[in-house]
């Protein structure tokens, strides 16, 4: 018997898709059942459920009526109930019309049927998913996955098929349970008979990439592959969570018959994504390699894309995924003829779109996209992008420079490695990290990004002699280093659940200090000693004193320093006070509470340095301009660099993280990314 799977994952902003889930979609698709996949709000979910079981009723009440044109203004009613929607939904009739009349008003009843049902939360009677999984992202997403999973109770006939997996949920396991009720899986999918009572292991199971084309979220990472060669981790470094997550090291997982297996269904992918934790530690890395280039993936290789449009139809005709194949067609149509098809050409493909219904994504049907395909395939063929691309590989992960040797450099500069990410967490690696730099730039490989770890057991100069570090590299080497500082964050317990942990030899200024400095570049530290003097700090002084500087200072460095002068007063009161001034001056600042200055010290000294840290961002309303053009210029770093933009994660985002004191990209214990079967 067919079961109703819904695959969730929460409304949280991300880059990577979920892995795990697609893998499970694979397997119950495998299994017969009826998939879904939806990420966002539950209670949103549940609206948009209700408003298509309703247009479905009133299409069946008079198919000659397009309900699906009012598809928003259902929704709309049903969530709010108000009236004006209901005027604008119903046909305008007289009442000599009785026949029409009497449709209209049973048209009424059924909407005020299904507003009802939602609002008196009638839904919960009646739950239609037979099994229900919620995968998890890092874990200061605590709030927005507890609520999701709180959310979804209502939805699934037995609490026991509500299925939770994932990072969050294999770290804060007791945690999950504690505050829902429902007992978590933790770890990953890699045996038999863990879900039902058959023989699939789903972490050996391929992608199921229909299933993103279902939602109207779109992760940046375009079109790729997404593998792992290698699983687990042989360290066990107490800021990372693969230990926990993966605890078995395997040296080489079979990939290739996967990755042509995704290859014939959803067509050939530019890019491939590597999420292994450690593959340098693998005995068997030139296998891995080997095996990369097999795929394709040869240093100087080309991608040149696949009609995308004979893809999505192949899949229409085959009912992989209707829902998902039906959205993704109309909008490859609509892109096709925004963007690629030439002028004389336009109208008689427009003149196809509108004979078969396919304007509006509301109208469009599965029958009326493979009737049109017929007129269009050669049209499209014609004009869509024939162009080649730069294939890329990326361990997106990053290596591990203990590992790296002459031999295992030499096997990734044979491959389009872009870029190659080494992990500098600390400063104790220096020497290994150094040789590995040394050895990339000796085969050619001028491209490197590495995660800096801090607010761990480091000491802010750390971080500042790491960073230096790389820009003496880049110099030395004729290399680009991009740096991205990785704020920790504990693995368990109440400081794993947000984003507020101050390591040992830091506090809130000086965290919030970093971010100030970074937000700039979104979290970039690029190559380039001018800048990273101008930013970071001359020498370890200016670094410090930095740290200590006013936020909006930091920030619009030159509307404080040149254009205002704020910044000399600033700097010539702080170093004007005494010992003792200066110690209770620091101890407010570090503080990074700035309210009742008057309260805190009676020192009119402190007191009026203390002022300059009462001008707020808003006060300025980026009024720098210099701080525009680079804000400017890194954005547009970022939007060309796909590489660049998922190193970052939305902590950086101005848009997200507007009210956030910790704005920094996550530590290396989070960074690891939703994998395998961790759903």
């Amino acid at each position: 018997m067919k079961r109703n799977i819904l695959l969730v994952e929460p409304g949280y902003k991300n880059k990577y898709p979920p892995i795990g889930l697609m893998k499970i979609a694979t397997y119950h698709k495998l299994l017969g059942d009826n998939v879904t996949f939806y990420k966002g709000d539950i209670k949103d979910f549940i609206v948009d459920q209700i408003t298509e079981d309703c247009v479905k009723k009133l299409q069946d009440i008079n198919d000659d009526y397009l309900w699906s044109n009012k598809k928003n203004l259902i929704k709309k009613y049903i969530k709010t109930k108000h009236s004006k929607y209901l005027i604008e939904i119903l046909p305008k009739i007289s009442v000599e019309d009785i026949i029409l009349y009497n449709q209209v008003k049973l048209f009424e009843i059924w909407l005020k049927f299904y507003a009802d049902f939602y609002k008196k939360k009638k839904y919960e009677n009646e739950p239609k998913w037979d099994r229900i999984y919620i995968t998890t992202l890092f874990t200061f997403y605590w709030k927005i996955t507890i609520k999701t999973i709180n959310d979804a109770k209502c939805l699934i006939k037995d609490l026991n098929q509500l299925k939770i997996g994932g990072i969050l949920a294999s770290l804060l396991k007791n945690e999950v349970y504690l505050e829902t009720g429902i007992k978590p899986f933790a770890g990953i999918l890699d045996k038999p008979k863990l879900l039902d009572d058959n023989n699939y292991i789903i972490d050996d199971l391929p992608l199921d990439y229909s299933i993103l084309d279902e939602i109207d979220y779109k992760y940046p990472t375009g079109s790729a592959y997404f593998t792992f060669m290698t699983k687990g981790c042989t360290r066990s470094c107490a800021f990372c969570s693969v230990p926990k997550l993966e605890p078995t090291y395997k040296d080489k997982i079979p990939t290739k018959n996967k990755f042509n297996e995704i290859k014939s269904i959803f067509g050939e992918q530019q890019n491939l994504l590597l999420m292994d934790n450690n593959v340098l530690a693998s005995p068997k890395f030139p296998e891995i390699i080997r095996e990369v280039k097999e795929m394709g993936f040869v240093k100087g290789a080309k991608f040149i894309e696949p009609n995308q449009l004979d893809i999505s139809i192949k899949n229409l005709k085959n009912g992989i995924n209707d829902k998902a194949y039906i959205k993704k067609t109309f909008l490859l149509l609509k892109e096709f003829l925004d963007q690629r098809v030439k002028e004389k050409t336009a109208q008689s493909v427009y003149d196809i779109y509108s004979e078969f219904n396919l304007i509006k994504i509301e109208n469009v049907t599965k029958q009326n996209l493979l009737g049109a395909y017929v007129k269009l395939k050669e049209i499209y063929e014609k004009y869509r992008s024939k162009t080649p691309k730069k294939r890329y590989v990326d361990f997106n992960q990053g290596t591990d420079a203990r590992y790296i040797n002459e031999e295992n450099m030499r096997l990734l500069s044979e491959i389009p490695i872009n870029p190659l990410r080494i992990a500098f967490d600390y400063w104790g690696i220096k020497d290994q990290y150094e040789r590995a730099v040394r050895l990339a730039a000796k085969y050619k490989i001028k491209r490197l990004s590495n995660y800096l770890l801090f607010n761990f057991k480091d000491k802010p100069e750390d971080l500042y002699n790491r960073i230096l570090f790389n820009v003496n590299l880049s110099e030395e080497l004729n290399i680009h280093i991009y740096s991205f500082p990785m704020k920790y964050i504990p693995l368990f317990g109440e400081d794993a659940k947000n984003r507020n942990f101050i390591g040992k030899y830091w506090n809130k200024k000086f965290i919030r200090a970093i971010q100030s400095i970074s937000n700039v570049t979104r979290g970039i530290v690029p190559p380039g000693r001018s800048f990273f003097e101008r930013a970071w700090g001359r020498d370890l002084n200016e670094f410090i004193e930095i740290l200590y500087m006013p936020e909006t200072f930091i920030v619009y460095r030159k509307l404080f320093d040149e254009d205002l002068g704020l910044t000399g007063k600033w700097r010539e009161i702080f170093h004007s006070l005494n010992k003792s001034e200066l110690l209770k001056a620091k101890e407010i600042i570090i503080s990074n509470d700035f309210t009742g200055i008057n309260r805190k010290t009676r020192s009119k000294r402190i007191q009026k340095l203390l002022e300059f840290y009462n001008i707020t961002r808003d006060d300025v309303k980026k009024s720098d301009s210099n701080y525009l053009s680079l804000k400017e210029k890194f954005n547009h770093l970022i939007q060309n660099d796909k590489f660049l933009n998922l190193t970052l994660t939305y902590d950086n985002d101005e848009n997200t993280t507007k009210n956030n004191l910790y704005n920094e990209t996550e530590s290396n214990n989070v960074k690891r990314r939703n994998r395998a079967s961790n759903f």
